[in-house]
């Protein structure tokens, strides 16, 4: 399968979250997989996601906010977001995923 380097992780959170959300890492991280079709054509991108993490640590829901180009890596971004562990607290969270050859 084709080589990707995620380049930047940055988590951010809102003023409105509980304390314990200025915290919030991941201690389960599945990286994305580089869409095939992108990797042929030598597309590079980044998608940028919102998600929410409930009381046990799993990640609850995940939109994205931003892609570049659309429709080319936000499944791929999703898919791997939706498998991230966390410590129980829960709290909202938002990251960068950057896909590049």
């Amino acid at each position: 399968m084709s080589r990707f380097l995620v380049l930047s992780l940055a988590l951010a959170f809102g003023a409105a979250l509980p304390a314990q959300a200025a915290n919030l890492q991941p201690i389960k991280r599945v990286e994305p997989q580089y869409p095939p079709e992108a990797a042929r054509s030598g597309t590079t991108g980044f998608v940028e996601v919102e998600f929410e993490v409930d009381p046990a640590g799993k990640v609850a829901k995940v939109s994205v906010v931003n892609a570049k180009p659309t429709r080319t890596f936000e499944q791929a971004a999703v898919r791997a977001v939706k498998q991230w562990q966390f410590a129980p607290g829960g709290g909202k969270g938002k990251v960068r995923l950057n896909f590049a050859l």
